[in-house]
C-alpha cells in the first residue's frame, strides 16, 4: 500500500529503526531478515532525501530530521492501532488482544492482579501487560505505547478522555498493636513517631497524601522514603514508624501482615482514580470492556 510515493509498510520498519538504532536488532522486531531491513532503510533514505541513520563509533544516531519524524510517525501509527483494534464487537472469551496499562503498584496489587487472575477462565486469550508510572506517560497514550493510564484526577490530562474508576482514602498504618494506633489518633500521636515515605517512578514524586499533608504545613520525622507502596509492610511490621496508605491495599496487606491502621488525625482529600486513554481508542469495545472490568472490580471488592 502506497501514499502519495510511500510505501506505508516503511512507516513501520522506521519506527523500528529509531527504536533499536540498529538493523539487526530493528529487523529481529519486526521478523525480517537484515538484508530486507537495510533495503527498507535504503528506500526510506532515498524517499526522504536523507540519511536519517547514520553509524558513528559502532553505534547509529537518527539524524536531526529523522528525529523530527519520530514523534510524527509514531502518533500516526497509534491512530492506525487504534483503527485496527476498534471493531464492532470485542469477545473477551474468543480475544487474543494484548492491553498496555500504566498505574502504580497500589491499583496493580489492589485491584489488576484480582482481574487477571480471574481472565484466565474468562478471557483465556486476552493478556495485561502492567508498566510502572513514567514521565512519559502522555506519549506513550499518544504514540500507542500504553492503552490505558490509571491515574489520580488532579493528574488527569485534559486534553484527553477519561473515565471515573473508584475512590479510596488514606489510612494511617502502622504494626498490630502500635500505640498510636489505639483509640482515636491524635496528631501529636502520629508526630510523635518516624515515618515512611513514598516518592514515585523515575521521577520521585512524593505520594498523593505526603505531598498533601507537606502542602498543609505537617511535618513529620521521616525515618525512610521507598519508590512503591508494596514495600510498606515489609518495614512496618518490624518497626514503630508510621505510614499513609490507601484503604483498599492497607485492609488487603492487613490480611498477610501484622499491620494495623486507623483513620489519620488530619481530614484529607479523597483518592480519585481515573482510567484515561486516547481519543482515537474511544470506540474502542475491547479497552470499553477492560475499563468496565476494573471499575466492576473496584464496586466488588470497595472496603
Amino acid at each position: 500500500m502506497r501514499f502519495k510515493g510511500l510505501d506505508l509498510n516503511l512507516l513501520v520498519v522506521f519506527d523500528a529503526l529509531m527504536a533499536d538504532r540498529s538493523v539487526s536488532r530493528a529487523a529481529a522486531r519486526v521478523n525480517l531478515s537484515q538484508p530486507a531491513m537495510s533495503n527498507a532503510l535504503s528506500r526510506l533514505r532515498t524517499y526522504f532525501s536523507d540519511e536519517l541513520l547514520i553509524a558513528h563509533n559502532k553505534r547509529m544516531y537518527p539524524t536531526p530530521f529523522a528525529e523530527t519524524l519520530i514523534p510524527q510517525v509514531r502518533a500516526a501509527l497509534a491512530t492506525m492501532e487504534g483503527v485496527v483494534a476498534t471493531s464492532r464487537t470485542f469477545d473477551p472469551a474468543t480475544s487474543v488482544r494484548t492491553f498496555r496499562v500504566m498505574a502504580s503498584d497500589y491499583i496493580a496489587t489492589a485491584l489488576l492482579f484480582p482481574i487477571i487472575t480471574h481472565l484466565a477462565a474468562t478471557a483465556p486469550g486476552v493478556r495485561v501487560e502492567l508498566l510502572l508510572p513514567s514521565h512519559r506517560r502522555i506519549e506513550l497514550l499518544d504514540n500507542g505505547g500504553i492503552d490505558l493510564l490509571i491515574t489520580l484526577e488532579p493528574y488527569v490530562t485534559p486534553a484527553l478522555p477519561s473515565d471515573f474508576l473508584l475512590e479510596d482514602h488514606y489510612w494511617l498504618v502502622g504494626r498490630a498493636g502500635h500505640p498510636a494506633l489505639a483509640g482515636t489518633v491524635t496528631l501529636e500521636a502520629m508526630l510523635d513517631h518516624d515515618h515512611i515515605l513514598v516518592a514515585i517512578g523515575e521521577e520521585r514524586l512524593p505520594s498523593f497524601g505526603d505531598a498533601y499533608l507537606e502542602r498543609i504545613g505537617i511535618q513529620r520525622r521521616v525515618a525512610m522514603t521507598v519508590p512503591n507502596f508494596a514495600m510498606l509492610p515489609w518495614l512496618l511490621q518490624e518497626t514503630d514508624w508510621l505510614t499513609l496508605m490507601q484503604g483498599r491495599l492497607a485492609q488487603l496487606m492487613s490480611r498477610n501482615f501484622a499491620i494495623a491502621l486507623a483513620p489519620p488525625p488530619v481530614s484529607m482529600p479523597p483518592l480519585i482514580e481515573m482510567a484515561q486513554y486516547h481519543m482515537t481508542r474511544a470506540s474502542d469495545p475491547g479497552l470499553r470492556w477492560l475499563i468496565d472490568t476494573i471499575r466492576a472490580e473496584a464496586e466488588r471488592a470497595a472496603p
